[in-house]
Parts: C-alpha cells; sequence; structure tokens
C-alpha cells in the first residue's frame, strides 16, 4: 500500500463521519419539530461510529506502511473507547432528564445503542495492534502451534471477546425491556427505539465474529471451523435485521412504525457490510483466494442501496418516513466507512504489505 492510498483509506472513515454530524447538526439547526431532533441527534452519534473505524483503519495502515509506534499502540484504541465514552454518557444524559421529551427518549436509547456498537469497533481497533501477524500466521501450515508468547495475553484476549459480548447483551436485553412495555416513555416511542435497539444489537453480535477472527489469527488458534461459523453467523444476523425491518414495513398502522421498520433494513445492511469483513479474513486464511479482491464491493453495494433507499424516502408523501430517510444517510456513511476497512484488510493480507512493514513489536 503506497503512501497515498493510506491517507484516502484513513480519510474515508473521517469524512464520512464529518458528513453524518454535518447533516445532523443542519437538520437540529433548521429542522422543525420532535422529528428533526431525533434524526439530527442519531445523526451526529452514527458519527462516532465512523470515528471508532477511523481509529481501527489507522491502526492497520500505520502497520501496514511501516510507521506503527508505541504511541500509535495506544493513542487509537484510547480514542475509540474515549468516543464509545462520550455517546454513552450523551445517551444516558438525554434518558435521565426530568421531565424527558419524547424526542429524546427515542433519541437517548438510540444514542446509548450506537455507543455499545462504538465498544465493539473499539475492540476490533484494538484487537488489530498486531494486525501484521496475520499475514505470518496464515503461511505457516494448517494445525501449526499457536504463537509463543503468545501476542496477547490471556487475560487481554478474555477482555477483547468479553466486551462486544457484554455489550450485545445490554443491547438485547435493553430493547426486550422496551418491546415488552418497559422503560417507560410512550407506546410508539418504545416501539420505535426498541426495533432500533435490536438493530444495534445484531450490529453488535455481528461484531463480535469479527473481533473473535482478528484476535484468532493473530494468536494463530483460528480454526478451519472458524472459516464457515462467523461469516454464516454475520450473513444471518443481516438478514434477520432485513428481513424483520420489511415486516414491521409491510404491517405498519402508524407512521413511527414505517420509520422503525426501515432504519431496521438499513441496520442489516450494516451487518453485511461487516460480513464482508469476516468473509474476507476467512477466504485468505492459509489459501489463495483469487476472488478476495471483489469481497470490498459489498459495502459499497450496502451504501449504495442504503442511499437509494434514504432517496425513495425523501420522495414519500409521509412526513413519518423523513427520519428513516435522514438516519438512512448516516448508515450508508458507516457502510462506506466499512469499504475503507475491508479494502485495508484485503491490502494488508495479500502478503505484499506484510513484506514492507516494520511494525514495532
Amino acid at each position: 500500500m503506497n503512501y497515498g492510498i493510506s491517507v484516502l483509506f484513513r480519510a474515508i472513515p473521517l469524512l464520512m463521519a464529518g458528513l453524518s454530524a454535518g447533516l445532523g447538526g443542519y437538520v437540529l439547526s433548521h429542522g422543525s419539530g420532535p422529528s428533526a431532533r431525533v434524526a439530527g441527534l442519531v445523526l451526529i452519534f452514527l458519527a462516532a461510529i465512523c470515528l471508532c473505524l477511523f481509529a481501527t483503519a489507522a491502526t492497520i495502515i500505520r502497520q501496514l506502511i511501516g510507521r506503527y509506534t508505541a504511541l500509535d499502540r495506544w493513542l487509537y484504541p484510547v480514542f475509540g473507547f474515549a468516543v464509545s465514552g462520550v455517546s454513552l454518557g450523551y445517551g444516558l444524559s438525554l434518558l435521565a432528564q426530568t421531565p424527558r421529551p419524547p424526542p429524546d427518549f427515542v433519541a437517548g436509547h438510540v444514542i446509548f445503542g450506537v455507543s455499545m456498537v462504538c465498544v465493539c469497533v473499539s475492540c476490533v481497533a484494538t484487537s488489530s495492534t498486531r494486525f501484521v501477524l496475520i499475514s505470518e500466521n496464515s503461511a505457516l501450515l494448517e494445525g501449526s502451534s499457536p504463537r509463543s508468547p503468545a501476542p496477547f495475553t490471556t487475560s487481554a484476549v478474555r477482555i477483547l471477546l468479553t466486551l462486544p459480548v457484554l455489550a450485545a447483551l445490554v443491547t438485547w436485553a435493553w430493547a426486550i425491556t422496551l418491546l415488552a412495555g418497559g422503560g417507560g416513555g410512550a407506546p410508539a416511542g418504545r416501539f420505535t427505539a426498541g426495533h432500533v435497539m435490536v438493530g444495534l444489537a445484531l450490529v453488535c453480535t455481528c461484531l463480535i465474529g469479527l473481533v473473535a477472527s482478528i484476535l484468532r489469527q493473530i494468536q494463530n488458534t483460528y480454526a478451519p471451523r472458524e472459516r464457515v461459523i462467523w461469516p454464516v453467523v454475520a450473513a444471518a444476523l443481516g438478514a434477520v435485521g432485513v428481513i424483520l425491518g420489511l415486516i414491521v414495513v409491510v404491517g405498519h398502522d402508524r407512521s413511527a412504525q414505517l420509520s422503525a421498520g426501515f432504519v431496521l433494513v438499513g441496520l442489516g445492511l450494516v451487518c453485511w457490510s461487516i460480513l464482508s469483513k469476516v468473509l474476507l479474513l476467512a477466504l485468505v486464511w492459509r489459501r489463495a483466494a483469487p476472488l478476495a479482491n471483489r469481497v470490498p464491493l459489498i459495502p459499497v453495494g450496502t451504501a449504495l442501496l442504503c442511499l437509494f433507499l434514504m432517496a425513495f424516502l425523501f420522495e414519500s408523501d409521509d412526513s413519518g418516513v423523513i427520519v428513516a430517510a435522514r438516519v438512512l444517510t448516516g448508515l450508508g456513511a458507516i457502510c462506506f466507512s466499512l469499504f475503507s476497512i475491508v479494502s485495508i484488510l484485503e491490502s494488508g493480507t495479500s502478503g505484499s504489505d506484510h513484506e514492507a512493514s516494520t511494525t514495532t513489536r
């Protein structure tokens, strides 16, 4: 990977974060009504996911171009977790308001769910601090022993795997509570927030497989069955999000339900964007994969689907879907940020960049 391309791939998540946050700020300042506040706040904090993806991109690229330092090893993961903490704190602050406006009820829950996704992405960034070892391990024979000494301690591996699992479980529990009628708020607000939280829980669950794949390949403990397990799980989770969203759209009787359904479809597309990373790691592990360089087309396709769906919704006469149309812009930005990450992974696992890297271990 040459330096110019490395700058471009690092710039894409930052540009997408700026797009999402900029649109969110515009909607907040120029929009009117509760829907503008919900969409504006959610768009601003969807940018947090793009920032965490930037931390992942920078962590990997700095290794590939031989400029990775001890400071980088701490800086980018800490940055990602700091962004997660800000999102978590703001979401909880909205929910702690007394009295709590209905738009802040929905926005607060969704931003909390976004913070859980940020935690999972930050674990991806932290797991990637030894990324170049994947190419080294992939060159070894099948059944070779785990690395000794291990790149990550047993405690570190457990923490990095436990955090996304906990984030997913908390998000699932919160979503189920809302859909079961708990958590306060009006029924329409619980319906919208609950279904969007289901989509965010699907994304968190999908990211567990990505963290596990990266860690186990770095540790040289990646099993043959994982080539199938993690991609299938990611594909299934994305399908659940899309199908459930379409069911909500078809069966809706209120505008709020319609909007929640389309956002759920968008989050299913985000899961399929994550699938591209999990699939690429599985394809190139200890075997030639001529079609691996086509995998980055998956997040390009999902980003375009988000944007086409957004354009379609903006043409609708139903004002209730405007929130979904705006939020889909942010989800499209996340998908395109994931295109940057999977392109970096494809470059880093091809072998040529590993030979040129001078990573500090």
